[in-house]
């Protein structure tokens, strides 16, 4: 990976690619200019981590039309070469140049830089060209193709790098045309689709494989194709890794690779590196646990009862109750360490149904994913957890099988009838912001649930981004949410907001079951039901459920889609009921900022949030 990639010194940057399996790296010369080693230094701590050093870069504004010019930047790329040689990097990468006396000319600019690379090759080292997006004269790949081709030096070939070809709409079939001999270098880089300056695009908005929207999958196999062999690298400008820290981002950033060359393998262009073990189908929630303490615990199950849930089991060892109706389980943990503030509850763990757990968590360990020590006691189930990148543990079960169910001694209580509720429809985790894209990766990758399209919205208190991940099926789907700005300290009323969404079969009948039991339903303002009748014609009679059960309506090109939600529950915690119609395949994101507003004024209702 280049050390541009990652936050802190160079020494910081080492270590943390070294640490997350990293092969080698290419060094990014303003790293080595503010370090304090010399390059011979460089190269050796880099050989005690197992790093080699593949690239140096970048050489930029190489040539000229000013002859003066040029031949002071020969005597600049002498003086680098010198530096090259003592950290034994053999290949340096030089840029399109951006100049207002970049030469226009392709058979003068091949010229130069085969004068160049002629010089580079008398000590044994290699020139990567690469077109620069923003180039200014040379901004397409071919067209760097074209130069090196007219240069006819054997020293001289190719830097393709997926950012610059793909955000020109380049086609990476064309590399075909390329002698694999000139292909000295790929760089990696994901990006989301924007319309924007691409310079900018370039310098704050790349992502790793996997966190955006370009074909690398495709874009690799052309490469490995038209017979590329060296490095597979990363090279990723973002304002968020810049300044994370480098060991977590690095992980992220080897688990994009291996989602990569798997992704590649699938498409039939292996890589020829060994594969992590496919993933197993989810096919379900079996539990939700919730973490609560003497103050929320009793709350969260009054509203429990409240939704038609009975408390059916308490674990043999633990403080942990079990509640269920019918399918959906839930379960509220006293026994985690006590919170900060007191009477907090929050989403501790997710149990996810799988058709072969064992696998499930050999895979999610070769991916990288924090395995989590567990001590079950005696005739007590064995359960593989791994952690999320925000905590959240994740267990994988097959309940029909490894008998977590048997954990729990029946309290005696018979299940009710229920309020209508027959399913887990989603969770929604909320992210600290530098999380989110790790965390869309995570579950893609290690999960194996597909990230659907970035939403945003003005929320009461700033811009909040939310993206679904899922099956194909729907069986298990994720609605990840953040902040795109930290919020000031005058604190909204739900700061890091979680909650559980349940499906029905008759939101109406539910929303009168419930309301009948006291739950603490989230009133909705008269305004947004004006609005959604003067919108949809929902009938008289839903039009009137909506203003008394406080339904939020979505719709997209598929389907349409009902909700409702509780009050917040320890200060984060919420529970939603749904109803889909059609294929809606959202999560009603579009109504979050009604209902963020109707949580903010309850709290305050309640007396539990600042007014500001």
């Amino acid at each position: 990976m280049a050390t541009v990639c990652l936050s802190g010194t160079l020494e910081d940057k080492l270590t943390a690619a070294a640490r997350a399996g990293f092969d080698g790296v290419e060094l990014f010369e303003p790293d080595l200019i503010a370090s304090p080693w010399s390059p011979s230094e460089v190269a050796a701590r880099c050989a005690d981590l197992g790093l080699t050093i593949d690239l140096y870069q970048p050489f930029r504004d190489l040539d000229s039309t000013d002859p003066g010019r040029f031949a002071r930047n020969l005597r600049r790329a002498e003086r680098k070469f010198d530096v090259m040689e003592q950290l034994g990097t053999p290949t340096v990468l030089v840029c399109s140049s951006v100049a207002s006396d970049a030469v226009a000319d392709l058979d003068q600019l091949a010229e130069q830089l085969a004068t160049t690379a002629t010089r580079a090759g008398e000590r044994g080292l290699r020139i990567a060209y690469e077109a620069l997006a923003w180039g200014t004269y040379v901004s397409e790949w071919d067209r760097s193709w074209e130069v090196v081709r007219r240069a006819g030096a054997p020293e001289l070939g190719l830097c393709l790098d997926s950012f610059h070809v793909l955000s020109r709409n380049g086609d990476p079939a064309g590399f075909a045309a390329v002698p694999s001999a000139s292909l000295f270098f790929l760089q990696l880089a994901d990006a989301p689709h924007l319309r924007m300056d691409v310079l900018q695009w370039s310098r704050h908005h790349r992502l790793f494989p996997g966190q955006g929207a370009f074909d690398l999958p495709h874009f690799l196999g052309c490469a490995l194709s038209a017979g590329y062999t060296g490095p597979l690298s990363l090279e990723v400008f973002n304002d968020v890794y810049r300044q994370a820290d480098p060991a977590r981002a690095a992980i992220d950033a080897m688990r994009s690779l291996r989602w990569l060359e798997e992704a590649a393998a699938a498409r039939g262009c292996p890589t020829g590196a060994g594969l992590p073990p496919s993933a197993p189908e989810l096919t379900g929630h079996s539990f939700t646990e919730l973490a609560v303490d003497r103050v929320s615990g009793p709350q969260v199950a009054a509203v429990l009862d409240a939704l038609g849930f009975t408390h059916t089991g308490a674990h043999r060892s633990k403080p942990v109750q079990l509640w269920a109706q019918g399918q959906v389980r839930l379960l509220l943990n006293a026994s985690a360490e006590p919170a900060t503030d007191v009477g907090v509850a929050s989403i501790a763990a997710l149990g996810l149904e799988s058709t072969d757990p064992g696998r499930s968590a050999e895979r999610a360990e070769a991916l990288l994913a924090p395995v989590l020590p567990r001590s079950p006691g005696i005739s007590e189930a064995e359960l593989s957890a791994i952690a999320a990148p925000d905590g959240t543990q994740i267990f994988f079960t097959r309940t029909s099988v490894d008998g977590w169910l048997a954990d729990f001694l029946p309290t005696g209580a018979e299940e009710g009838p229920g309020a209508g509720l027959n399913g887990v429809d989603h969770v929604g985790l909320s992210q600290p912001f530098d999380w989110f894209d790790e965390a869309g990766l995570f579950y893609r990758v290690v999960l194996g649930l597909e990230p659907q399209a970035v939403d945003e919205f003005a929320a009461p208190f700033g811009l909040v981004r939310s993206r679904a991940v899922t099956r194909p099926d729907h069986a298990v789907r994720l609605a990840l949410s953040a902040a795109v700005l930290r919020r000031g300290p005058w604190a909204p009323g739900v700061p890091d907001p979680q909650y559980v969404a349940f499906t029905t079969r008759d939101i109406v009948e539910t929303a009168r079951a419930l309301r009948a039991s006291g739950a603490p339903l989230l009133a909705v303002p008269a305004n947004y039901a004006d609005d959604i009748e003067a919108r949809v014609d929902l009938g008289a009679e839903l039009s009137v459920a909506v203003r008394e059960h406080g339904l939020m309506y979505d719709e997209d090109a598929h389907g349409s889609y009902l909700h409702l939600a509780t009050a917040v529950l320890g200060g984060r915690v919420f529970f939603e009921v749904v109803q889909r119609f059609g294929g809606y395949d959202g999560h009603g994101a579009a109504n979050a900022p009604v209902r963020m507003a109707a949580h903010r004024r309850a709290r305050l209702a309640a007396g539990s949030a600042p007014r500001g």
